[in-house]
Formats: structure tokens, C-alpha cells, sequence
């Protein structure tokens, strides 16, 4: 509409620099439009200085730097300034997003001390972790707090989980950026789709969603084979490619992944009231209904037992997820520096070349590791992991090297028999 009016001679011609979008409504009026954030980077990276958005996107659009981005409610007030009769006011750059904020905190969960600390193993380091314990035990409860303790999102975090949201129309005026790192909780019932994306708009599913956050399924066996097949190439790569007829598109999706399952069917599996009946080969078809590629790239497999009548009339506070993410944030430090000059956030994420440079072992530890190898049948992936968690623990600890300690904890973690009642 632009140019027509400008080839007819209504306005002057359009300046080369700026770029326009925007859905214009019978009434004249510019409306919102999903993926405001995508578009303004986009036109950044091909030159361009100023920006006409719909004054809903404006806010959104301003976090891609370098550009003037002028909100406009009218096609009026656009006409006007660009005939010079009255100029738009710039949008002002976007405000410093304030720190997240939680209703929830480990200060509320009693007991449960060795998972608590493996949950701080996997905020520190970005690990992967594998819940199990019977009904009641507290295994959603301390999931729905591992946001409380990790790290807050720095900008580049926050404009790429921002365009994600954009697409899906998720983002407002009030709100336009994702500040909070995500936790994302698909039921059970979650179709392919809408786990990995696609539809005829190839729009991002709950693993992108979940991207710079946690995707925490619940009730793991449950899930669909075919769903949980399709995280093992995310949970690899950090990112999800959907091919279809019309086209292929190519999502962030580097996320945390925290499973919870009960031990067997019925969920009472090894606990004291004696309530589970299933034979040994109901437990194995249960847990069989979970992939050994997709357990394999779990981190920490952890039991989680039920809480003790003591640990209910204890006095004393737990700690607070504000103690616990003082920790996590010194030891994200280290592996900032550790990491500087690349894309590696954490040492979840550390490539095979990184992981003999900065997860070599003395001889002690060598021994253990061996031992650990060969007694528990490791792979050559899950040999990587726990070398990953071992230098997260270190990393809690300021340890400069890994020593037996840190390794003995990590591998304690990798105890598979838990799956097995």
C-alpha cells in the first residue's frame, strides 16, 4: 500500500533504509503481528536503520539494537510523518528486564537432602536428570523448584527464547520479552506435534519452548514411545529441524530435561507399607517402556525416597533456593571463563574434544572410572556424562582438577538399578 501511495505521488518516496510490516485493518488502524522480535533482526542483519511496527510490537521489536524503531497506531499517523507533516516519536530503548521473581523455594520442601543436592549437581552443570520414587515422595514438588536455582538468563538467552514465544504469539506489550527461564510440563497425553513442532505453519513445539529452560515430563513411561524417540537428536544437537511439504525450518531447543517416574506400576515398588504386588516382570515391562539411547543421555538417575515422619516435625528451616543458587551461580562462573570465545554454556554441553581437555583424570581417579566402566557396562556416551557431572561437582567445590571425591559422586549418580525396583 506504501509504495502505491508513493508511485501515485500522495507521500514521498520511501526512505531505502527502513523497512515497514504490520496488519493493517479496514478501520485504518495497524495491528500486532507474531514474530516481531525475528523480523526486527532480521532487518537489522540486512542494513536496515529504522523500523514502522505496529505500536503493540514496538516494545519488542526495540531489543534488536541498532535500529529506530517507530511504533505507529495509525496509517494516518505514518502518512504524516512520512510527508513530514508531524514526526513519530522514536521508541525509547527497551529498559534492563527486571530479575525473575518465584512464588516457590526449597525452603518449603522438608527433607529429601541427597535429591535436593542432586538437583543442584544439575542446575550447576545443565545436566539432565532422571527422578524415581514412589507416589507422594516430593518428585514434582522439587522439579517445579529447579527454576528457583538456576542462573538468571543473560540478554542473548532472553532475545533468542523471546522470538520463540513471538511466533506463537505468547509475548504482550506488558511482557515483551521472556525474562524467566522456561518450565515447560506437557501432560502425558502430548501428541508428536506438539512436542517436537510442525502443522502446516511449522510452528515450534514444548522442546523449543523449553529452550535456555527445563522441560520437566512427568509420569515418563506414560509418554509415547514415538514422543519420547523423538527428544534423543534435541537432546544431542540443542536445536530441532522440521521438515514438511511446504518447507523446513530449524528451532533452538537446548534445554534441561528433568524426568519423573514411580518404580513400577502401581508406584509402590520398594516401599516400607509392603502395597506393591508386581511381579518382576511387570517392573521390567514398565521400565522398558523408556528407551536405553534415551536413558543414556539422562545424566543423574536419582531415587527418591519417601520422606522420613522426622524429617515432618523438624524444626529446623531447609535451605533456601537462594543459598543453593549462590552456589550454582559460582560454579556457572567458572564455566563461563572455562567457555569464553565459544557457544558452550555449561559443562553439559561440552563437546568430546572438551571433555579430554577439561575432564582429565589421575591415576586414582583413572582406576575408578575404569572399574566403574566395566562393572556397570557403561557406553561411550554415558563414560562422557558422568566425566561431565564429575567436573560440575568439582566445579561446586572451586576444585581446579577432578579428584576421586567428585568422581565417586558422579558415578554414584549413573545407578541404573534404581529403574529396576
Amino acid at each position: 500500500l506504501l509504495s502505491i501511495l508513493a508511485a501515485a505521488g500522495e507521500i514521498n518516496a520511501l526512505p531505502q533504509d527502513a523497512l515497514f510490516f504490520g496488519e493493517l485493518s479496514l478501520s485504518g488502524e495497524l495491528r500486532p503481528v507474531r514474530g516481531a522480535l525475528s523480523m526486527a533482526l532480521a532487518a537489522r542483519s540486512a542494513d536496515f536503520r529504522a523500523l514502522y511496527v505496529p505500536a503493540a510490537n514496538a516494545q519488542e521489536a526495540s531489543y534488536a539494537d541498532s535500529l529506530t524503531v517507530y511504533p505507529v497506531r495509525t496509517l494516518s499517523e505514518l502518512i504524516n510523518h512520512l510527508s513530514g507533516r508531524k514526526q513519530l516519536v522514536p521508541c525509547p530503548p527497551p529498559p534492563e528486564p527486571k530479575p525473575a521473581e518465584h512464588d516457590l523455594d526449597y525452603a518449603h520442601v522438608l527433607g529429601q537432602h541427597l535429591v535436593k543436592r542432586a538437583l543442584e549437581v544439575a542446575a550447576a552443570g545443565g545436566h539432565n536428570i532422571l527422578l524415581v520414587g514412589p507416589p507422594g515422595a516430593g518428585k514434582s514438588m522439587l522439579a517445579k523448584r529447579l527454576p528457583t536455582i538456576l542462573p538468571a538468563m543473560n540478554r542473548a538467552e532472553m532475545i533468542e527464547t523471546t522470538q520463540i514465544y513471538s511466533v506463537l504469539g505468547l509475548t504482550t506489550p506488558d511482557d515483551p520479552v521472556v525474562r524467566v527461564r522456561p518450565f515447560r510440563a506437557p501432560h502425558h497425553t502430548v501428541s508428536n506435534v506438539a512436542m517436537s513442532g510442525g502443522g502446516s505453519a511449522l510452528q515450534p513445539g514444548e522442546m523449543s519452548l523449553a529452550d535456555n529452560g527445563v522441560l520437566f515430563l512427568d509420569e515418563l513411561p506414560e509418554f509415547s514411545p514415538a514422543v519420547l524417540e523423538t527428544m534423543r537428536q534435541p537432546l544431542e544437537d540443542g536445536s530441532i529441524t522440521i521438515s514438511r511439504a511446504t518447507g523446513s525450518v530449524t528451532y533452538p531447543s537446548r534445554f534441561m530435561l528433568v524426568c519423573a517416574m514411580n518404580p513400577c506400576k502401581c508406584g509402590w515398588r520398594g516401599h516400607p507399607s509392603g502395597k506393591c504386588h508386581c511381579s518382576d516382570r511387570e517392573v521390567e515391562r514398565y521400565v522398558e517402556k523408556i528407551s536405553g539411547p534415551l536413558l543414556d543421555r539422562v545424566d543423574l538417575h536419582v531415587s527418591v525416597p519417601s520422606v522420613e515422619y522426622e524429617a515432618m516435625r523438624r524444626k529446623e528451616t531447609p535451605e533456601s533456593s537462594a543459598d543453593i543458587k549462590r552456589r550454582v551461580d559460582a560454579a556457572r562462573a567458572i564455566q563461563s571463563r572455562r567457555f569464553e570465545g565459544t557457544d558452550i554454556p555449561c559443562n553439559a554441553q561440552m563437546t568430546p574434544p572438551m571433555v579430554g581437555r577439561f575432564c582429565e583424570l589421575d591415576s586414582r581417579c583413572d582406576a575408578l572410572m575404569k572399574s566403574a566402566f566395566e562393572r556397570m557396562g557403561l557406553t561411550a556416551r554415558s563414560h562422557d556424562r558422568v566425566l561431565r557431572v564429575a567436573r560440575t561437582i568439582a566445579d561446586l567445590d572451586g576444585a581446579e582438577h577432578i579428584g576421586v571425591e567428585h568422581l565417586s559422586e558422579a558415578i554414584q549418580y549413573r545407578n541404573t538399578d534404581i529403574l529396576k525396583g
